[in-house]
């Protein structure tokens, strides 16, 4: 099976000469469709540049990236990634239903771009848009369709850009910190209700998050970085039963997880810190 993402000896360098800084530094990792894999890791650890490289919107330094095989240039023009970053980034003049259907109108032949660069995966290569109505109800803002983003809470306004991000089936959603500004109650119910689309559409999710209760509780893989430099430290599989719910708190696996990459982390630290 193609893996969905495929990073080889990536790197990355801002600056030049004494004032060079290694973001990123020999990073390996392969990602099946369908899986859903958190970064975790302390600021400065590349987190957020490694998105953006596999988004497409940075180039690596050196190193291959792949996504469904082809280069994220050609698999971002194929609308075959999504991105939700930290801060919802909603037109304010639009309602939330004309927000999240706007990149169905401004790339119509997104689908005919996938075929043209022989795009394999079933998920999201087929013409069909999916229903934006239905999918802004099960996130739970259906009485605010037509709402502008000003009459909207910060949780709302977040699950209406997540909504947009999937409008598009993409094949792989990037998703940087997006519920790092919500309190813990609001945090909580979005996991859930991203977790129910996550679980019907399959779309491969790669989520970068400070949180380790996050990571556990919402992934199948869990990726420990460190920084200076930037680099991948430990991959860890979460085994726990899904559908997760708020019970998956209770179950002393999750703790396990939980102290297993607490630990990883401060091992990072100490190694970072002795170098």
């Amino acid at each position: 099976m193609t893996p969905a993402v495929e990073l080889t000896s990536v790197g990355k360098v801002y600056g030049y000469g004494s004032s060079a800084m290694v973001a990123l530094n020999d990073v390996d990792l392969s990602i099946e469709p369908g899986r859903f894999v958190s970064l975790i890791g302390p600021s400065g650890c590349g987190k957020s540049t490694l998105l953006r490289i596999v988004a497409g919107l940075e180039s690596a330094g050196r190193g291959e990236v792949r996504v469904h095989d082809v280069t994220p240039g050609e698999a971002g023009a194929a609308k075959l990634i999504g991105l939700v970053p930290q801060t919802p980034a909603l037109l304010p003049w639009l309602t939330v239903l004309q927000n999240v259907t706007l990149p169905q109108k401004i790339n119509p032949g997104a689908a005919k771009r996938r075929q043209r660069i022989g795009h394999l995966a079933e998920r999201g290569s087929g013409d069909q848009s999916p229903d934006m109505l239905e999918l802004l109800d099960r996130a739970g803002l259906a009485d605010a369709a037509h709402k502008l983003p000003a009459q909207l809470s910060g949780g709302m306004q977040q699950r209406a850009a997540i909504v947009r991000a999937f409008g598009l089936q993409p094949d792989v959603l990037l998703m940087d910190e997006p519920f790092s500004a919500l309190d813990e109650f609001t945090r909580e119910s979005l996991q859930d209700q991203l977790l129910d689309l996550w679980d019907e559409l399959k779309t491969t999710v790669l989520f970068v998050t400070h949180s380790v209760s996050e990571a556990v509780r919402m992934s199948d893989t869990v990726v420990v970085m460190a920084p200076r430099p930037g680099r991948i430290v430990d991959v860890i599989d979460i085994d726990l039963p899904r559908p997760r719910n708020q019970k998956l708190f209770e179950d002393r696996r999750f703790h396990e997880y939980e102290d297993l990459i607490r630990d990883r982390l401060r091992s990072a630290w100490r190694s970072t810190d002795a170098a």
